[in-house]
């Protein structure tokens, strides 16, 4: 028979909750349930005035004379009735109605063939109100005790109607199938109207199938009753012959309704895997990238809980399932509802807090089955705020991390409440979405880490790289900056990679502070990050700049001192690519580079600020080209060396030469040293240019050895080869290669380069020195001024800075120096050489202060290796020295 009882249930609103501090520490609950739904209330009252007084009617139109064996006769069929009901078969209807499959139809056909009206009757209100008060589902019992009577009513009237008509033709049972029939028919057609009552809708279609699915069951059912009736009553031995089938067709029905149950239950449990699992790949796929990321979750899988919500819903046959869901541990739980709405109130309570819940504070994770009548009264309190007189709650656990709680309200049958195969359902669903839950936990997890700095929590360049390009691609005219912070090298070295790591941090805040948290901000590495602006023009973008390269470069506090730190930014535009091909798309790895190019532009002219420029590209990609041909470069004879020499003063003796590397590229014609040198030292080729440049000088000389001339060769050294400890070893073996004695070799160093880490130079420099290699201080006076090292240096000779020799005609200040340079040269035994000598009167102020060497325009440019032979034969007279070697001595 159709149950109506999800169509009538109420819905409970509960009373305001009684007055109470916030700082209370004792709730205090209503004492009485909160009323039920007033129409239902009124429409229950209704029914059931309208069924007693059709009872009065048919029993007085239906007179029954009292018998002794009636009441046995209505406690078999009270029994039956019973029976047939645990006997059900509950199928669920979405719109609300819970159809069930009940034989009840078979005691009341026996009713209708042996008893009276009122005996019926009374074993139906017996059997059903009986079991709703065992159930405690009070809220129910007076719609459906008159649902119960207008069903025996309309059966008997039916009955004793289709028996007049026929007059004594036809069989006896027509009238007992035709009562069968009309008594569930009219409580689906209650039912029916109880679901417009409540505001409900039902599809026209959906009634009908409804109805015709009740007059079918009935007909099977009132059949069964007859043949039973008849084979008990009219064959030979037919009582025992019925029980026996009776009890066969129960066992079979008993398997059957079981293994239904099962398989129901197991498609449920396929199909919740299956949706767990698909929204799993999903989430994978989805980059965890934005700072709003809980939001954007919730979002994204509302779809897909709420189709597990429901679909637990339809399979325990609830009235109401609520999912709570801890998407992030920092993130109160997400609510998605299946069926009847939650109050308002409900979806905000937590498991913690001021708005704590007893049902979301629950130990463990086994299933708890509640009913409001016996719960505690904190458990019954959370059930009434719920509007809910039964409920399974079961929590979603990860060791102790609370993931979520499932909570099934109120079941849709009449009679029967939930019981142990729901508690095992919702258990074996809820460990699986448990698992499920960790698992989107544990993955949200890996690409949180796959795509954020773990330093700062900042994305990191892949993360960068993906969330900046969804929006490139919807906002074409983004601005990506570059800022880096310039002083996590000096704080490491003094304080500890720990005070660095807290500076960047620092720096990550202020950043974002200044932003917002709709930007995409990233830590590239070190103290380098990167931010998109969306929509930015070029002054709004460079207004931003200038702003976050004061919140970065502004003093931190680090270990009770204030470090001044420095920042640089550079950023590109779509705009700045004029003169460039626009066509092709502007993609972040490519605006990230353009932005990098403008901040190493800015670092290099002094700026703090830089835009990126299409000529900074082409500088940039010139270098580019310089250092991958420069080996190429070598072995082609496109790099040549080239000499000026050096000669005594006052004697003006030729002592050597300073060979100058010289590169004729066959696009970009000649190329300045300042230009290529830097780029192949950065690049890590200075090793090969400083061999190459080696090897031509001590080749030279040998050629002038044979000649009987003694000149030696300067050559300038990196400061990358101070740090190779294998360096004075390779240079022992191009002396010994070439034949040339150790002292006719110069290597010239920069001050600031032995200056920069001299505790790592000074055994590279004493080893050159202990072969009887002549070592330099190239450019003195510009570096470290560091006069106390310049003593404990293995060096020979010191050469003044050209900046000073020039100006010093003029400038005395620039006199001072120079004559400050050689008196402490001097002091310390050291040659003293002057370059960059252009005039006369310098070259002779220089002797006349006791400068040892000069070296400058006045002398010679660089020659290359023809046109030096050729200066030395022009320019120079040749003469025996005191050891009889040949001394050119330059001309006036």
């Amino acid at each position: 028979m159709p149950d109506h009882s999800g169509a009538a249930e109420p819905v409970a609103t509960p009373p305001p909750p009684a007055a109470e501090s916030p700082q209370s520490e004792v709730p205090q609950w209503p004492a009485e349930d909160p009323a039920p739904n007033r129409r239902f209330l009124v429409f229950s009252l209704l029914v059931l005035v309208s069924a007693v007084t059709a009872a009065c009617l048919v029993s007085w139109w239906l007179p029954s004379y009292p018998r002794p064996q009636l009441i046995w006769i209505g406690l078999l069929l009270a029994l039956g009735f019973l029976i047939a009901e645990q006997l059900a078969i509950n199928i669920d209807v979405r719109s609300g109605v819970s159809w069930s499959i009940s034989f009840c139809e078979i005691p009341l056909v026996i009713g209708l063939f042996v008893a009276p009206f009122e005996v019926v009757l009374a074993a139906h209100l017996a059997a059903g109100v009986g079991t709703l008060l065992v159930r405690r589902v009070h809220d129910r019992i007076l719609y459906n005790a008159g649902a119960m009577i207008f069903e025996i009513c309309s059966a008997f009237a039916t009955l004793t109607l289709v028996n007049q008509l026929l007059g004594g033709f036809g069989p006896s049972w027509a009238g007992v199938i035709a009562g069968a029939l009309v008594a569930p028919l009219s409580s689906t057609l209650l039912a029916l109207v109880c679901v417009r009552i409540l505001g409900r809708r039902m599809r026209v279609g959906a009634a009908v199938r409804l109805v015709l699915r009740t007059l079918v069951l009935g007909m099977v059912n009132a059949s069964a009753g007859v043949i039973g009736y008849q084979v008990a009553v009219h064959a030979e031995s037919g009582a025992p012959l019925l029980v026996l089938a009776l009890s066969g067709l129960s066992a079979l029905y008993l398997a059957y309704s079981g293994m239904l149950r099962e398989q129901r239950d197991l498609e449920a449990l396929s199909e919740v895997s299956l949706i767990v699992a698909r929204a799993g790949h999903q989430a994978a796929a989805k980059p965890s990238l934005g700072v709003s990321e809980s939001a954007r979750v919730e979002q994204s899988t509302d779809d897909e809980w709420q189709v597990i919500a429901d679909r637990i819903k339809d399979q325990l046959g609830a009235a109401r399932v609520v999912l709570r869901l801890r998407f992030d541990a920092q993130q109160p739980l997400h609510t998605v509802v299946s069926g009847e709405d939650l109050p308002a109130e409900m979806y905000g309570v937590d498991a913690t807090g001021s708005r704590a819940d007893a049902l979301l504070r629950l130990p463990g994770s086994q299933v708890r089955h509640f009913r409001r009548g016996d719960a505690a009264p904190e458990i019954r309190h959370a059930l009434m705020r719920r509007g809910a007189d039964e409920a399974l709650v079961v929590p979603l656990r990860s060791g102790s991390h609370l993931l979520g709680i499932v909570e099934a309200h109120d079941k849709l049958s009449r009679w029967r409440g939930f019981g142990r195969p729901d508690v095992r359902l919702i258990g074996t669903m809820a460990s699986h979405l448990a698992t499920a839950m960790d698992n989107r936990r544990l993955l949200a997890t890996l690409r949180h880490d796959a795509y954020h700095d773990p330093l700062t929590g900042l994305l990191n360049r892949l993360g960068f790289r993906r969330a900046a390009g969804d929006q490139l691609r919807r906002h074409p005219d983004s601005v990506v900056l570059r800022i880096d912070l310039d002083v996590l090298a000096t704080v490491s070295d003094a304080l500890g990679y720990a005070w660095s790591d807290r500076m960047v941090v620092a720096a990550g805040r202020r950043l974002r502070d200044e932003l917002g948290s709709a930007v995409a901000l990233a830590r590239l590495e070190g103290g380098a990050f990167a931010a998109l602006l969306v929509d930015t023009d070029d002054d709004r973008a460079h207004a931003i700049a200038e702003r976050l390269r004061a919140s970065v470069a502004a003093p931190y506090p680090v270990d009770r001192l204030t470090v001044e730190a420095g920042s640089v930014v550079g950023y590109s535009t779509p705009k700045s690519l004029e003169g460039e091909s626009l066509a092709a798309d502007v993609d972040v790895d490519a605006l990230l580079q353009r932005a990098d190019v403008a901040l190493r532009a800015a670092r290099s002219s002094g700026d703090n600020v830089r835009v990126y420029l299409p000529t900074m590209g082409q500088i940039f990609l010139r270098r580019f080209q310089l250092v991958t041909q420069f080996r190429q470069a070598l072995e082609t004879g496109q790099v040549k060396v080239h000499y000026q020499p050096k000669v005594a003063l006052p004697s003006r003796q030729v002592l050597g030469v300073e060979a100058l590397v010289r590169w004729r590229h066959p696009e970009f014609g000649k190329l300045d040293p300042d230009e290529f040198v830097p780029a192949v030292e950065a690049a890590g080729l200075i090793d090969a240019l400083t061999g190459f440049v080696m090897d031509q000088s001590l080749i030279r000389v040998r050629k002038w050895l044979d000649r009987g001339l003694r000149i030696s060769a300067a050559v300038n050294l990196s400061v990358r080869s101070l740090d190779d400890a294998a360096f004075p070893d390779r240079v022992a073996e191009a002396l010994d290669r070439h034949g040339v004695p150790p002292e006719l070799l110069t290597l010239e160093l920069t001050e600031s380069g032995v200056m920069a880490d001299p505790q790592r130079a000074l055994p590279v420099l004493r080893r050159l020195h202990a072969l009887g290699v002549v070592l330099a201080v190239d450019d003195f006076g510009t570096g470290y001024s560091s006069l106390a090292y310049l003593r404990q240096l293995p060096v020979d000779e010191v050469k003044i800075d050209k900046s000073f020799v020039l100006g010093m005609g003029t400038d005395l200040g620039d006199h001072a120096v120079v004559r400050s340079i050689v008196e402490l040269g001097h002091s310390l035994g050291l040659t003293v050489v002057a370059e960059g000598v252009e005039e006369d009167v310098a070259r002779d102020q220089l002797a006349a202060m006791g400068c040892d060497v000069a070296q400058g325009y006045l002398i010679s440019r660089p020659l290359s290796e023809s046109r030096l032979e050729a200066w030395l034969q022009a320019r120079t007279m040749q003469a025996k020295g005191l050891r009889d070697e040949t001394v050119l001595t330059l001309l006036s």
